[in-house]
């Protein structure tokens, strides 16, 4: 009888543990998944432990919208502090455990993905206790997993970067997720856009998704925006306390002064905390979409970054703009702090303001200058100059404007540039400064002129520096690279080496156009004299306004932002302006000392032969401080 018993058990017990395996799981969403068993790591989070997405809801929907058997598509267009990498994270750790299938993440480079993979994906891996006994470590026995492939029971996720063809190739994919998409190149490699590529490999799958998430860049340029510009357009709206109507976040409508924000409807300024603490929804302006839903968020409704502290973003981003003339802390500000596009806009300085702003000076070099530079550009039948005083703040004076006449191609012009460059300029009170260094255009029909010229003065100590610059080239600053160059005989035979620098030349463009729109005197401030021997008359205003910032197409049908010349106009003087700002910027002047040495009446740069012959090359890398 105790033998049957036990026997029944058993039996009881097996179809027991047989039912309980073949129980469906629970039906979760993204959301569901991550508040169940995401753990947030210490060294990728600033509020290690459990996840809780209610910590910030406006990211509920944006998981679950992955769901959705109907949407194919998410696009998360926002700034920085609102989590989206953790919801990339998130999508990701679900399909590998609760829907296991093959994943894709697409980061900008190769070495972003290994990033993102030693420093997020690992981490969440090793403290998200249902993900850890289904990934082995890369370096486990019998594993193999790598840092950009990992195997996991019914699925794999691969890491690749936008700028790689081959590791876009390859297996079909169910699930792809491009991050940073706005940092993608137009092209990987010569196999075209590297979104497409990546959507490719999902084309076989019925239930596909695609989730692409970036802050935005330019206007018009921006991938995130045209993939949010084609989906539902949904912003995160706040229900107002006193109207009780629903509206964004929009920093149009933030009150400096007493951190709020004023209600687009009944205009009652409103806190912080009693518009975060309201009721929220998404709302979406371009409803009728079918199969793609696209977010759009900043850090206004962050959890993370109080409006406070957004506030002082953006004074330094204005102060910055107002010391330098830059707008890139500005853009910078928009992009991902507003997670908004930036508007380039087409118009540049005006001559006409430029003319009439200009002053008579009483001396060469107006009080307040502290440093001389100049810039050379090389024409077929002349030299042209620019000389600039520069003071702190990049405050500026136009001092000459010069030509040569004389065929460049002679030795006797070269000479007749070093006694330009040797000359020495005065203040209203008698003391002197020479010019401290120049730039000059290696470009046009006589480089190894220009070579020649530049090892000469190189070995008698002076801060010549040859320049070549490259324009229409995204993202590269003025001061781009040093590269070593040969120099030729009549024969064409080497015979020695220079070094000249290559100049993102549209930075400093975009820079100078800043600073000539910049109406007081001050910080970033460009003086002009009007004394009728220096060469700032209205040729050389149209010439410093003949270009100007416009988004077109290149020969590749793409969009590219580009500084276009206006038709009929010379841009000399925009070219000289550019080399003279380049040359303050690689001697990098220490202002105090300059100040000091100018008001002691001590002309820094006279240095007698023997003192030249010692000077050492780095003068670039320590700067402007005798």
């Amino acid at each position: 009888m105790k033998k049957i018993e036990k026997s029944q058990y058993k039996t009881v017990l097996l179809f027991h543990n047989i039912a309980k395996n073949l129980k469906p799981r629970p039906v979760l969403l993204v959301s569901d998944w991550a508040d169940t068993y995401r753990q947030l790591s210490p060294e990728a989070s600033a509020e290690p432990g459990r996840w809780n997405t209610s910590r910030a809801e406006f990211q509920r929907e944006i998981m679950n919208a992955v769901n959705d058997p109907d949407i194919q598509d998410v696009v998360i267009m926002s700034s920085a502090q609102v989590g989206k990498t953790e919801i990339v994270l998130n999508i990701c750790g679900y399909y590998m455990d609760y829907d296991p299938t093959s994943i894709l993440v697409l980061q900008p480079t190769i070495e972003m993905g290994e990033t993102f993979s030693k420093d997020r994906l690992a981490p969440m891996i090793r403290d998200t206790p249902v993900l850890t006994g289904k990934i082995k470590e890369p370096r486990a026995k019998g594993s193999d997993n790598t840092i950009l492939h990992k195997k996991f029971p019914g699925g794999h996720i691969t890491i690749a970067g936008a700028n790689s063809p081959a590791s876009l190739a390859s297996r079909p994919i169910r699930v792809v997720l491009c991050d940073e998409v706005d940092r993608y190149p137009d092209s990987a490699g010569t196999e075209g856009d590297p979104v497409k590529l990546a959507e490719k490999r999902t084309t076989t799958y019925w239930n596909r998704k695609k989730i692409k998430v970036s802050t935005p860049t330019i206007a018009g340029i921006s991938k995130i925006e045209k993939e949010f510009n084609s989906g539902t357009k949904e912003e995160w709206c706040v229900k107002c306390p006193c109207c009780g109507k629903f509206q964004p976040y929009q920093w149009n409508r933030i009150q400096f002064k007493t951190v709020s924000m004023e209600c687009l409807y009944c205009k009652e300024d409103i806190g912080e905390r009693d518009w975060k603490e309201s009721e929220h929804k998404w709302i979406a302006s371009n409803e009728d979409v079918k199969g793609k839903r696209s977010f759009h968020l900043n850090e206004l409704c962050s959890p993370w970054k109080s409006w406070k502290e957004i506030i002082n973003d953006f004074r330094e981003a204005n102060e910055d703009y107002k010391k330098t003339g830059s707008i890139e802390a500005l853009k910078v500000f928009r992009n991902t702090s507003l997670g908004e596009v930036w508007e380039e806009r087409g118009d540049g300085a005006d001559e006409q303001d430029l003319l009439k702003r200009r002053e008579q000076y009483e001396a060469d070099i107006p009080d307040g200058a502290l440093v001389l530079t100049a810039g050379v550009d090389v024409q077929d039948d002349r030299l042209e100059i620019e000389i600039c005083g520069w003071a702190r703040e990049y405050e500026s004076w136009g001092i000459f404007k010069k030509e040569i006449r004389s065929n460049p191609a002679l030795e006797s012009t070269w000479d007749k540039l070093e006694e330009e460059i040797e000359t020495e300029y005065y203040f209203n009170n008698g003391h002197g400064l020479l010019i401290a260094a120049t730039c000059i255009d290696t470009g046009g029909h006589h480089t190894n002129m220009v070579y020649k010229f530049v090892k000469r003065m190189h070995k008698m100590g002076k801060n010549v520096f040859g320049i070549k610059g490259y324009s229409n080239v995204t993202g590269i600053p003025l001061i781009y690279k040093k590269t070593k160059v040969d120099i030729k005989n009549s024969h064409g035979t080497v015979v020695d080496h220079t070094d000249i620098y290559i100049l993102g030349v549209d930075s400093g463009k975009e820079d100078i156009i800043s600073r000539l729109n910049i109406k007081e005197p001050g910080s970033g401030y460009c003086h002009f004299p009007k004394n009728m021997d220096r060469g700032y008359n209205q040729m050389y205003m149209k010439g410093l306004t003949s270009e100007e910032k416009v988004t077109k197409r290149d020969k590749k049908n793409r969009l590219k932002i580009m500084w276009v010349k206006k038709p009929g106009i010379r841009n000399e003087p925009l070219d000289l302006r550019n080399y003279a700002y380049a040359a303050v910027e690689l001697i990098r002047p220490n202002w105090n000392v300059l100040e000091e040495k100018i008001e002691n009446g001590i002309n820094y740069m006279k240095k007698d032969a023997a003192k030249r012959k010692k000077r050492k090359h780095g003068v670039v890398n320590k700067g402007v401080q005798i």
